[in-house]
């Protein structure tokens, strides 16, 4: 799966025993919204105790207006929060990633990423933003992508399971389907050459920022 390295342990371990835990529902999980706010939900104690990771660095959006400003990392509470911008937000036309490093729970972060693309949303990272791996696949999902010279978009391989670096499986192997898949739904021109760039631009504990040429040959920007 696609991750941001919020420590040595999501890398080697995948989702795993800590990840099971991101997976899980807090029982309230919008106490920290309000108004004009989507607030992250609670994290579980053992991702703060063994990892480090704390509700702070969840993903947030503050509402502005027509624009929506995404910080953090996305997790499963990443669909709750976009269902509740698409419903309490109608007026909201474009999401301004300001710093989304990545997602914890990759398959969370397609299904938050498909919701987007449903509401007809845009993308749109600032000179100054910076977006990476499952943040990458988040801007994917606008109908309209924006990215200012100077935002920081990396990409990388995935590694999860028993895979330790995507690009080191056959082309037809099953696994790089989903992603595909998902490329070709957000309409990219070249959904296969685009995904095969990311795997082979760096590998899952580094990263590769692309060029403005880079993200319009593979039409990730207009």
């Amino acid at each position: 799966m696609k991750k941001i390295l919020i420590g040595a342990l999501i890398m080697v371990l995948g989702l795993g025993v800590f990840g099971a835990y991101m997976l899980k529902t807090p029982s309230n999980p919008d106490q920290y919204d309000k108004e004009n706010y989507i607030g992250a939900a609670d994290v579980q104690k053992i991702m703060t105790l063994q990892m480090g990771i704390t509700r702070e660095m969840m993903s947030s959006f503050k509402i502005e207006g027509d624009v929506a400003y995404m910080s953090g990392v996305i997790s499963k509470d990443t669909i709750r929060q976009v269902k509740k911008l698409i419903k309490d937000y109608p007026d909201v036309k474009t999401i301004q990633m300001v710093s989304v490093d990545g997602s914890v729970d990759d398959e969370s972060n397609l299904v938050a990423s498909r919701l987007v693309r449903q509401a007809g949303l845009n993308t749109y990272v600032a000179k100054d933003g910076h977006i990476a791996s499952g943040g990458t696949d988040f801007f994917c999902a606008g109908v309209k992508r924006t990215a200012e010279e100077g935002a920081q978009v990396g990409v990388h391989s995935w590694a999860g399971g028993k895979v330790t670096n995507a690009a080191l499986l056959p082309k037809d192997d099953e696994e790089h389907k989903k992603y595909i898949e998902y490329y070709k739904e957000m309409e990219m021109p070249d959904p296969k050459g685009f995904y095969f760039f990311t795997i082979n631009a760096a590998e899952a504990d580094g990263m590769h920022y692309m060029s403005m040429d880079e993200m319009h040959q593979y039409g990730l920007v207009e």
